[in-house]
Parts: structure tokens; C-alpha cells; sequence
């Protein structure tokens, strides 16, 4: 299922033509495919904004095709066609413009989604002139360029600001998210979990098929779900899950969330499997340590403790320093791991973020929507309990209020947090009270 973290492939297999038509097959590395692209959508000549632009929404598009197998479901032995009816235009053995070819070497580990979802943003675009549609105008993002708009603001004013930058994305091998045996009675693990929550979304438009506990267990109840999407869709009704069922499965989970399409309904992070099976520490890698990556690099923007990092699979010293930070902030044991304890913490202080910042709809503990933790400290220096860190202006705050000193944002102090804020607004002056900075936000 496409309930997995994005990457970028190394190499990309590209169909020659429409998707039904005899054509060859050529595989080339992805930043080869890229450059090809870019240098037959867009002139060389552009701005550098417009040609950023116009890169990042091609490999954005792409990357999309892939992360969703919207070919390799549907039977395809290629990840994206060379025609612009379906696709975007490649030409076969062309040569590079010099500064495409620059830009594409700094960029092709980049690519847009909107904030809060994991999908790449399937972006499309046209030339603008002879065609029109829902998405970027190449020539449009010239003009914009020209009229000095960077090339983020050209990218949101054509696909909405809520539209973000993934930077230095992981680079891995291609692989297909069908895990290469059959899923039946008595299968457990994340695969089997999956199928379940694919099969529950699915369910939401087709209800004659049953919803499940999402367990990772594959019993009777996962069997009856399982033979029953099989009969909507016309499969053999074994209740089994090879290789077939599992990427129609894939077909129409990504269909009813249009995870295809430039508006879409949007895969979530809590979409993914949030359980820690074993603690993280340096040198572990996969796609656990890129959850616990970005659970950390969201909450790097509200903790000032807490320093950025980059999303890249891999548990090194970087992340290292960041999971001591936070274990320092939380107080908590400083080992510098992600144990159980500290992920848990850390899934708590992100979801309430994810929540009610980034849209997302967390469960697993989350703070109440009361005020934010971003929100809460932009409160507390307004009415003057400014301190090191959140802890202590928290501390400051509860003692004053006759709160439990837990130096946490618990929903009662969030609380009384904003119904001072609020009975204090009228009598503040126009300067807030706090500095603003990159990454403030207005208090609600």
C-alpha cells in the first residue's frame, strides 16, 4: 500500500509512448530523467525562479507516479509514460542544457506535497498558452519570474500555500511495496496492517465491504474483508492476498483518495504505522527513523531546544543531539535513544502540533485543541512569563495560577493560558509583547 515514506528512486523506467501502445522501455537514472524533461517542457533561456519552478513540480510529478505504482498497479511494467496526454514529455536520447543540468543536480532530492500529507504532490502542469488546466502554467511562471516572484512563491500561487518543500529526500533502489508472498490466515506484521487500514479507507465508498481492527493479525474477520473486496472488483474470492489483490488493493485505495490528483483527499502521517517495535539509537535506519526524523523536525520549529534535522532515514549524530534535546526538554533520561518512553513523548508533543497546526487528526493521546504548543508559548511571553524554555514558562505560569506544577501543557493549563490571553487582548498595545521570528505564528 502507499501508506510508506517517499524516497527518491535512482533509476526510473519510462514507457515511449501512451501506456497501451507497443512501445519501448528505456530506464534511465532519475536525475537523467529530469534533466530529459525539464529540458523539453522549458526553455534554458528562463529565469532561474521560473526554471526551479517548473524542476521541483517535474520531479514532484514523477515521484508521485512512483510513490503511488500508479502504472506497476494496474499491471504496467514501466513507472510513467513519455506521452503528454498521460504524462510528461521525454525524448529519448536528447541532449542537456547546461543550466538545466545545474539546477537539476542541486534539485532532483526535492519535490513538493502539501503540509501534513506524505504523498509527493502528483503536480501538474501545461504550457499555458495553447493548453490550459488545474495546476502550473510554464509560461505563466516565466512571466512570474520576471515580475520577481521567487520560485516558492511561483509554486504556491499555482498550487496553494499550503504547499511545502521536501529537501534531500533518501535516494534507494526501486522496489515495489508487494512484499513478494501471499498474505492468508495467520499472517501477522505491518504488511498484513496495511491491507487493513487500506481495506477500511476503501470501505468509506464501497461499505458493502466489512471494516477491521487494525492489528497486523490476519484472521476470520480480515479473511470475510478481504473475499469481499475481491467480489466487488470482480478477483477470485480466495481471501487470500497475492500479488494481484494487493495492488488492486493499491489501484483503488490511491483512487478513492485521489492520491493521483492534484487535490486529493491526501495520505496523513498518522496513516502510518505509529508503534515502535524495537528503541532507535545511531546506526539504525529505515522508515522508522525517518518518522521519528520528522516527528522531531516538526517539533524543531516550535521547541527552540530542539535543533532542525534532516529527514533522511538514517540515525546518525545529527539526530542523535536532537533526540537529547528533546529528552532534556521532556525531562527525561538523556541516552541519547529512542526508547519506548521517549517516543511516546515525542508522538504526544507532535501530534497535538500535527493536530491543530498542520490539520492532521492524531489519536494517540494528543493535547487538546485548547491552544498549541506554539501557540502557548507566544501567550506566555505576551502576558510576561518568559523563561529559558517552555517548561519553565509553564512552571512560572502554574505556580502563579495555583496549577499543578507539572511544567507540561496539560489541557488545564492550556486553558487558563488562553482565557488570560483573551481577558488581557483588549488592554495589550499593538506590539505583541514577544519578538516575532521566521516560524511565529498568530496566537488563536
Amino acid at each position: 500500500m502507499a501508506v510508506r515514506l517517499p524516497y527518491i528512486p535512482s533509476y526510473i523506467t519510462v514507457h515511449l509512448g501512451p501506456p497501451d501502445t507497443p512501445a519501448r522501455n528505456v530506464t534511465v537514472s532519475f536525475q537523467d530523467y529530469v534533466k530529459n524533461v525539464a529540458c523539453s517542457e522549458v526553455y534554458p533561456t528562463w529565469e532561474e525562479n521560473a526554471l526551479r519552478a517548473n524542476i521541483l513540480a517535474i520531479t514532484s510529478y514523477a515521484l508521485n507516479r512512483v510513490y503511488t505504482e500508479f502504472y506497476r498497479a494496474r499491471g504496467y511494467d514501466f513507472d510513467i509514460t513519455s506521452s503528454t496526454a498521460y504524462d510528461q514529455q521525454f525524448v529519448e536520447g536528447r541532449n542537456f542544457f547546461q543550466s538545466i543540468t545545474r539546477l537539476v543536480n542541486e534539485l532532483f532530492d526535492d519535490y513538493l506535497r502539501r503540509v501534513g500529507f506524505v504523498e509527493p504532490l502528483a503536480a501538474k502542469f501545461c504550457n499555458g498558452t495553447t493548453v490550459t488546466c488545474q495546476g502550473l502554467s510554464q509560461w505563466g511562471s516565466q512571466n512570474l519570474a520576471r515580475q520577481g516572484y521567487n520560485w516558492l512563491q511561483i509554486l504556491q500561487s499555482y498550487y496553494g500555500t499550503n504547499t511545502e518543500i521536501v529537501t534531500n529526500a533518501p535516494v534507494r533502489e526501486s522496489r515495489e511495496s508487494y512484499p513478494g508472498y501471499s498474505l492468508r490466515r495467520g499472517s501477522r506484521g505491518q504488511n498484513v496492517a496495511l491491507i487493513q487500514r487500506a481495506i477500511n479507507r476503501i470501505s468509506v465508498n464501497y461499505p458493502a465491504i466489512p471494516k477491521l481492527a487494525i492489528d497486523g493479525v490476519f484472521g476470520q474477520n480480515t479473511e470475510n474483508a478481504v473475499r469481499e473486496f475481491q467480489r466487488v472488483f470482480g478477483l477470485e474470492a480466495d481471501g487470500i492476498v497475492g500479488r494481484l489483490t494487493w495492488y488492486a488493493v493499491e489501484r483503488i485505495f490511491t483512487a478513492v483518495l485521489r492520491l493521483s490528483e492534484l487535490y486529493s483527499e491526501g495520505l496523513r502521517y498518522e496513516d502510518l504505522s505509529w508503534e515502535l517495535p524495537e528503541p532507535l539509537r545511531v546506526g539504525s535506519r529505515g522508515e522508522k527513523v525517518s518518522q521519528l526524523q520528522y516527528m522531531l523536525s516538526i517539533l524543531a520549529q516550535f521547541v527552540q531546544e530542539i535543533p532542525s534535522l534532516a529527514v533522511d532515514g538514517i540515525f546518525g549524530q545529527q539526530t542523535r543531539a536532537s533526540v537529547l534535546a528533546f529528552q532534556a526538554f521532556d525531562q527525561l533520561p538523556e541516552t541519547g535513544e529512542a526508547d519506548e518512553r521517549t517516543w511516546d513523548e515525542i508522538f504526544d508533543q507532535f501530534s497535538g502540533i500535527e493536530n491543530s497546526v498542520l490539520g492532521g487528526t492524531g489519536q494517540r493521546g494528543a493535547p487538546g485543541s485548547a491552544t498549541t504548543v506554539a501557540n502557548a508559548r507566544l501567550r506566555l511571553q505576551a502576558l510576561g512569563y518568559s523563561g529559558q524554555n517552555l517548561r519553565q514558562e509553564l512552571l512560572r505560569f502554574q505556580a502563579a495560577n495555583n496549577l499543578p506544577q507539572t511544567g507540561q501543557l496539560t489541557d488545564a493549563t492550556a486553558r487558563a493560558i488562553t482565557a488570560q490571553y483573551r481577558a488581557n487582548a483588549g488592554s495589550m498595545t499593538q506590539y505583541p509583547g514577544y519578538p516575532l521570528a521566521n516560524g511565529s505564528t498568530d496566537p488563536q
